[in-house]
């Protein structure tokens, strides 16, 4: 078995809830993998430090169905639990393909063939709960409603209430959270605020420990938790890499300002021989002896924006060896450090490093959703034409669109506009587009062959 945690809608404590059982069973010493429904970078990075294992996203459409099923079947080998936790509603996805909720957590579901636990927020419901209980049971057949958990529940007569409500259904309740205030998260504009912004996080997972101990029947939950998938499970398998014969080396931005990375795609990167070395814009004067090529990822250099500016030795070797030609792949924030400046949500205006002749300024309004892209110039990242999949997810604007984009971006519904995005001065890409490299290994492969033809240009200068 393996279990899914889904919502009723976005904002019902299933991270909580979710992070409350992956901290109860590494207290217990078990190896727990996890894994998280959609293109989400900053609830990973609470999973990933609660058991000790990276988190692993599925995504459909960033990948594909198959690679979903790879991923979870390969990921899941050496490990006593594993657990996923959903997207938004149980049912909220996108038209396509033919499916009405792809890429749902109900989707994920069907094609992993796994239950699913509802978590139910019971702060403004009692009777009414088993109405919405049963919709949810009903609505696709093909899903199995393993059973529900309540969160923010206000009394012990309020939970009596919400027990005596669904008994007529003769569905499993997995167990019941009382309202708590104080296991609410930070949050801000793109999520909650990740990982490395907080302290005493050991704490708070002690504290979850313990409420998924005493809230939650494990006599029930604990069966379902055990892996049992294969790979010989009919899943396909993820495509081995053949390592280029020379091992270049990467400088991985990895900071609080820039942690949005798909674990997969470091993997595919150190796979084919790639030495990913990290190092922080915030703090590093230089980059990382041996550098040969940089990956900068998302995260809120906005936030960050006076300390990424006050480091100029850094700047300026960045703008020195990327006009030299080394290989720079920049996504989102990345994009956004490589502009000339970056005014923040206060309005106030910082320099960045200058090699783009853009600048970002923060907005009212977030960007948000999946893009098909088509590939407009000829790069040396992905083919010219090319159709691709990725996820927009920032809250700047550029104040300057380059003359000629990379791609002509569209969402995945027929009326949905079409825009131009991203800047590709070969070898350097550079765009607010997220992608997963799992269904694109030619651009991993392309940045690393960039990256060898610059180390072995500089050699023979």
């Amino acid at each position: 078995m393996t279990l899914i945690i889904a919502g009723e809608r976005s904002g019902v404590g299933k991270t909580t809830i979710t992070l409350a059982i992956l901290a109860f069973l590494a207290q217990k010493q078990a190896k727990v993998q996890s894994f998280k429904v959609g293109p989400d970078y900053i609830d990973p990075m609470f999973h990933s430090q609660v058991t000790g294992r990276p988190c692993r996203n599925l995504d459909p459409i960033l990948t594909s169905e198959a690679y979903v099923q790879s991923c979870f079947a390969r990921h899941c080998q050496g490990a006593d639990y594993a657990l996923i936790e959903g997207v938004m509603g149980l049912f909220d996805g996108v038209p396509f393909w033919g499916v009405a909720d792809y890429a749902s957590t109900a989707h994920i579901a069907r094609l992993l063939k796994l239950s699913v636990i509802l978590v139910v927020d019971c702060s403004r419901l009692s009777g009414s709960v088993a109405a919405l209980i049963c919709g949810y049971r009903e609505f696709h057949p093909q899903v199995n409603l393993a059973g529900v958990i309540f969160n923010r529940v206000g009394s012990s007569r309020h939970l009596t209430l919400l027990q005596a409500a669904i008994a007529p259904l003769k569905v499993t309740l997995f167990g019941a959270i009382y309202r708590n205030d104080a296991l609410t998260l930070g949050d801000r504009h793109l999520g909650l605020i990740p990982t490395d912004e907080i302290n005493n996080l050991a704490d708070y997972f002690q504290r979850l420990a313990e409420l998924a101990q005493t809230s939650l029947d494990w006599e029930k939950l604990l069966p379902l938790l055990q892996c049992s998938h294969s790979l010989e499970q009919g899943h396909q398998k993820i495509d081995d890499f053949e390592p280029f014969p020379t091992r270049p080396t990467i400088a991985i931005a990895r900071d609080a300002a820039f942690n949005f990375y798909y674990q997969d795609n470091l993997d595919l990167l150190q796979d084919l021989g790639a030495e990913l070395i990290p190092f922080s814009p915030l703090h590093d004067q230089s980059l990382p002896a041996r550098t040969q090529g940089l990956y900068l990822g998302g995260g809120f250099p906005e936030v960050f924006a006076a300390p990424l500016s006050q480091n100029s030795i850094l700047r300026g070797q960045l703008q020195q060896k990327i006009r030299q030609g080394m290989p720079v792949y920049a996504e989102c924030g990345g994009l956004m450090y490589l502009g000339k400046r970056i005014t923040d949500l206060d309005q106030k205006t910082y320099a960045m490093v200058g090699i783009l002749t853009t600048e970002s300024v923060m907005a009212k309004k977030l960007t948000l959703g999946y893009r098909q892209a088509t590939v407009m110039l000829k790069n040396t990242w992905v083919p010219k034409k090319q159709i691709i999949h990725g996820h927009e997810f920032h809250r700047s604007v550029l104040k300057t669109l380059p003359s000629e984009p990379l791609f002509h971006l569209k969402g995945l519904l027929p009326q949905d506009p079409i825009t131009a995005e991203g800047w590709c001065r070969p070898p350097l890409h550079a765009s607010y587009l997220h992608l997963h490299f799992g269904t694109l290994p030619d651009l991993p492969r392309n940045f690393i062959k960039a990256v060898l033809h610059f180390s072995n240009a500089c050699v023979n200068l």
